[in-house]
């Protein structure tokens, strides 16, 4: 079996990398991982519905209302900026990204007074890595990866396949999972993108050193097992 069970229950989860993995449950608890499978999680406080988190030790989150926060390590606590998402997605300090409610893309400016810019196009799901690499599924499964060309209008550049949720850590460890619950992780390949993973997942966060979780329509926790 590829993947590790750990204990606990989640309902969305994030991995920058081995060290910074953060999940929200049902009832939109916020956990973090402490690096002990033994006692894997510490509740930290406030209430979020999704969680981005980045190797460099960033953290967004959203909760049920749309409002966005950012973590603090200094003062341990969020400090909310303005705007609305449903979905987050941080690759690093200066790589983070999200769609609100009706699929509209934002990416993030790095100026807290004027916190997002609009990007051209229509997600449900997105996934900001630590390298720049963004890929984000629409509604429809359809999965795009963004090219940042100002030549394309668009800017995304549609990639064969159907995923409901992505999750890109860098540029080679891209994963998502379908609407069925079957797991994808990136070939490298643009003719054939993606190669099938065995399990079975509903949200998955992919790191920049190729660490993966996910989580099960049953909350279970599970991480992936490298060869």
């Amino acid at each position: 079996m590829p993947w590790k069970q750990i204990s606990g229950g989640l309902s969305r989860i994030s991995a920058g990398s081995v060290t910074s993995v953060w999940g929200v449950n049902s009832n939109d608890n916020i956990f973090r991982y402490t690096g002990d499978d033994s006692k894997p999680w510490i509740q930290i406080p406030g209430a979020l519905t999704d969680i981005g988190a980045a190797a460099d030790g960033t953290v967004w989150g959203v909760n049920a209302a749309g409002d966005i926060y950012r973590y603090t390590w200094d003062s341990t606590h969020w400090i909310k900026i303005s705007g609305a998402l449903k979905r987050i997605s941080a690759g690093s300090r200066t790589n983070v990204w999200g769609v609100n409610a009706a699929g509209n893309i934002f990416r993030y400016t790095g100026d807290d007074s004027k916190p997002w810019v609009q990007i051209p196009g229509a997600l449900s799901d997105i996934g900001a890595g630590a390298d720049g690499t963004v890929w984000g599924v629409n509604s429809a499964g359809n999965i795009y990866r963004y090219t940042g060309d100002q030549g394309d209008p668009n800017h995304w550049v549609q990639v064969p396949g159907g995923l409901s949720a992505i999750s890109a850590g860098i540029r080679t460890n891209v994963w998502g999972v379908n609407s069925a619950g079957n797991i994808y992780t990136i070939t490298g390949n643009d003719s054939s993108p993606w190669t099938q993973v065995a399990g079975g997942l509903v949200d998955i966060g992919a790191g920049t050193d190729g660490v993966v979780w996910g989580v099960n329509s049953a909350g279970n926790i599970y991480r992936w097992i490298r060869d």
